[in-house]
């Protein structure tokens, strides 16, 4: 399996509203045939400590079956639209790809 983790830092000046519609948008994603699974979340309420990074304010997990299902993921109109429609919204993404 591939696990491809995609955490979103969303622009400080976006309302209430448009960081609802953004997530509606992560949510969009789920549709994609070639994603497995699908997993949207907020950093949770752990135990602050120095190792753990909860300065996003989207985290995104796609499970693909491999490397050709993720790359057709990349591709998929969903996914297209997904970043044509939201791209403004954030200020820094973060991917990290494993197997």
């Amino acid at each position: 399996m591939l696990y491809h983790c995609v955490y979103f830092w969303l622009k400080p000046e976006l309302t209430a509203e448009q960081r609802a519609d953004f997530r509606r948008g992560v949510e969009t994603l789920k549709a994609i045939k070639s994603a497995a699974q699908v997993i949207v979340g907020a950093p949770a309420a752990t135990t602050r400590r120095p190792v753990v990074d909860s300065s996003y304010d989207v985290a995104l997990i796609v499970v693909c079956r491999d490397v050709v299902a993720e790359a057709a993921y990349q591709v998929d109109p969903v996914h297209l639209a997904f970043i044509e429609n939201f791209k403004t919204f954030w200020a820094r993404v973060q991917i990290y790809d494993s197997e």
